[in-house]
């Protein structure tokens, strides 16, 4: 075994000295700037980056996986905010993503709005939200949900959602400013902002938020495709996935870059692509999606296995990879408790090679592209590093903060882990 594996590293090792690698940091700095609108729902942010994507599928070799199309298109619903974003607490202009952020599903204002400031008193709120019904139009309720036990957190974070649907919500947190994606809109606005800028309790809070709900946004996954040697409708499959989308712009002036989450991911996508292209095992056909939809629930993703281009049944392994920018501390692989065997497999490649400082194990999680494949009965892996970056759903997820520590090593044990099939 060890030979063999030894093998497989020093096939990988003389079989790409004289090779250029793909340039991936080139491709994730692109997919991070401002021209993708952070490869959201505003601007044709998204869409844009699904363009890119293909025209680097096609640039590297790959052919379409159906008909002449790189795309699988698809659509949801989500709620955007293009235009005015403005919090102003007392007389102090907060900064939309450093000081706050917009509650995902927030109703927006069709003017400037100033709200008096009623502060909720915890223990009324644990019991229910009935002491602060009704609530004037020209009221916003604010909860603190920090410092408080696990239990009480719970609860209060299920009163606020009961508050959000009959009144202006502001949250107040120490927490890491964190945002999401919403495919619902909520009836009023609500926000988030860090308790530190309550300390003097103020009473107002001016605000300005253009939302605009699209109940059927177009979306894409993009797909490329490397055919076996000979016989390809016969052969299995090895699919490399990773999503392209990311949270796009909360206003006008603040997008979210998404770098590590997950410009890298692509990045990793498009660079197996092209070393796979090189040199691959004969006897599979290899198939690279780019999910969109990813931050919006696996949108995509859940599309593809309800509407597949490839029998599901016919796929021998998948490996999805998010969060690709660090490594310092490993990688960890999810579902590597389901499927024993290759786990053994990918970390013997590691100790024959040193390439990674340690691969951690994790069972299942719900918690990114693989998880509707492995529902399905697909063996999969997601893979992603550690280390110390931990921006994550923030504005400070950029092409910078990114240290691709590990990225060229990783490549190589997962370019000589999906050749050991």
């Amino acid at each position: 075994m060890r030979l063999a594996l030894r093998a497989i590293v020093l096939i990988f090792t003389i079989g790409h000295t004289f090779g250029q690698s793909y340039p991936y940091k080139k491709a994730i700095e692109e997919l991070c700037s401002s021209a993708y609108s952070g490869r959201g729902y505003v601007d044709q942010g998204a869409q844009k980056a699904a363009a890119y994507i293909a025209q680097e599928f096609q640039h590297i070799g790959l052919k379409p996986l159906q008909k002449k199309s790189f795309q699988q298109y698809f659509s949801f619903p989500v709620q955007t905010f293009p235009g005015a974003c403005q919090l102003i607490i007392g007389t102090d202009t907060l900064q939309p993503g450093k000081d706050y952020i917009v509650d995902p599903g927030a109703n927006g204002t069709q003017k400037q709005q100033v709200y008096q400031l009623i502060y909720c008193n915890e223990k009324s709120l644990y019991r229910s939200v009935n002491a602060f019904k009704p609530c004037p139009a020209d009221r916003m309720l604010v909860v603190k949900t920090s410092g408080f036990g696990g239990d009480t957190n719970k609860v209060l974070q299920a009163r606020l959602k009961e508050l959000k649907q009959f009144a202006a919500v502001l949250e107040i947190t120490e927490s890491k400013l964190t945002w999401s994606v919403s495919q619902k809109s909520l009836p009023y606005p609500a926000f988030t902002a860090k308790e530190a800028l309550f300390k003097s309790q103020p009473k107002t809070a001016t605000i300005q938020l253009e939302s605009s709900f699209i109940e059927n946004y177009k979306s894409s996954n993009v797909l490329g495709y490397l055919p076996a040697a000979e016989n390809a409708k016969t052969k299995p499959y090895i699919v490399l996935t990773a999503h392209y989308d990311h949270l796009g712009r909360m206003g006008k002036d603040t997008y979210f870059p998404g770098a590590n989450d997950n410009a890298s991911g692509i990045g990793m996508l498009l660079y197996l692509a092209q070393e796979l292209k090189k040199q691959r095992n004969p006897n599979f056909n290899y198939v690279f999606i780019a999910f969109g939809g990813e931050e919006a629930g696996l949108v995509g993703s859940a599309y593809f296995v309800e509407h597949p281009l490839i029998p599901l049944k016919n796929i021998r392994f998948l490996l999805n990879t998010d969060i690709m920018g660090s490594g310092e501390e490993g990688i960890t692989v999810v579902n590597a408790t389901l499927f024993k065997v290759e786990f053994e497999r990918l970390k013997a490649l590691n100790d024959e090679t040193n390439f990674l400082t340690q691969i951690k194990s994790r069972g299942p999680a719900a918690n990114s592209d693989h998880y509707f494949f492995t529902e399905k009965g697909v063996p999969a892996f997601f893979v992603y590093t550690m280390g110390p970056n931990k921006n994550y759903h923030d504005v400070y997820d950029r092409y910078d903060a990114l240290s691709f520590a590990a990225f060229e090593p990783l490549a190589k044990l997962l370019f000589a882990f999906l050749n050991s099939f």
